[in-house]
């Protein structure tokens, strides 16, 4: 834990103000690996419970900002405290779907164990926070929105510990697929059947995957009408598009699978 102690660095950002019970609080978390630093955002709900459910998550090409930030607020009113990941470092914040294009190719270029490192030491740094009681580092998962969702399907195939790991409209293809016995975590994909970008033939391998690898437990759901980017309501192209109810279910699936993993203890406030 020395490193992790060295290399963490906590900031709160809204230091000096009363904050009520209910409301939605955001704390800058700085670490460093391979001599770059990345900025991860703690989004939580004033005044939940102690040990709650951790969700690690994993922002979309676009990487961190107030549109991922959003997206963990909705999640923290559940009953969570997410921990936004940045795995592209402080300097790489895409402006245009070009930049982002090209800093999530990077990461996803060659084998992919840059990404793997970066979205473990996020996690690692995730966990080292749980000695605050907001959150049980026994009780964590990893969630990720497109890009996201791939990272952490990667998180899952390099043998993390974490126990469930959650792909919204995520790639599914792998340059290094696991083997049997690889992925420790519980594998749930939402995935929209009419997705362009995920084409038949990239699911097909990730089915294929998965039975060799054979995991405790994976599910695939195809939502019908669905294309990419459905949880995002600002999607609005013929190949990524806003689906509230495919979104809504998708995050219902999200909520069941916590609850089954984590018993009665998980992200409900009461």
């Amino acid at each position: 834990m020395r490193s992790l102690r060295h290399s963490i660095f906590v900031a709160t950002l809204f230091l000096g103000l009363s904050v009520s019970a209910g409301e939605i609080t955001y704390r800058r978390v700085v670490h460093e690996l391979g001599g770059v630093r990345f900025e991860n955002t703690l989004v939580q709900e004033a005044g939940g419970k102690k040990d709650r459910v951790g969700v690690l998550m994993v922002p979309n090409w676009m990487g961190p900002g107030k549109e991922a930030n959003a997206k963990a607020a909705n999640i923290a009113k559940m009953g969570y405290v997410v921990f936004v990941a940045d795995v592209y470092g402080e300097g790489t914040r895409p402006k245009n779907a070009g930049e982002a294009g090209k800093a999530a190719g990077e990461l996803r270029a060659g084998d992919r164990q840059l990404l793997r490192d970066r979205v473990s030491k996020a996690l690692e740094v995730f966990r080292g926070l749980a000695k605050e009681g907001l959150h049980s580092r026994d009780k964590m998962a990893a969630i990720g929105f497109c890009f996201g969702g791939g990272t952490v399907l990667e998180l899952a195939r390099s043998g993390s510990d974490i126990p469930a790991v959650i792909s919204f409209h995520g790639n599914l293809d792998s340059p290094r697929p696991a083997n049997k016995g690889d992925i420790k975590a519980r594998v749930l994909v939402l995935h929209g059947a009419d997705d362009p970008y995920v084409p038949v033939e990239q699911v097909a391998g990730f089915k294929a995957e998965m039975k060799t690898a054979k995991p405790l437990d994976w599910q695939l759901v195809e939502f019908g009408d669905t294309v990419h980017s459905f949880t995002n309501p600002a999607a609005d192209s013929a190949g990524a598009r806003y689906n509230e109810r495919s979104s809504r279910r998708a995050f219902e699936y999200m909520e069941e699978l916590l609850e089954e993993v984590f018993g009665d203890d998980d992200g409900d406030k009461d």
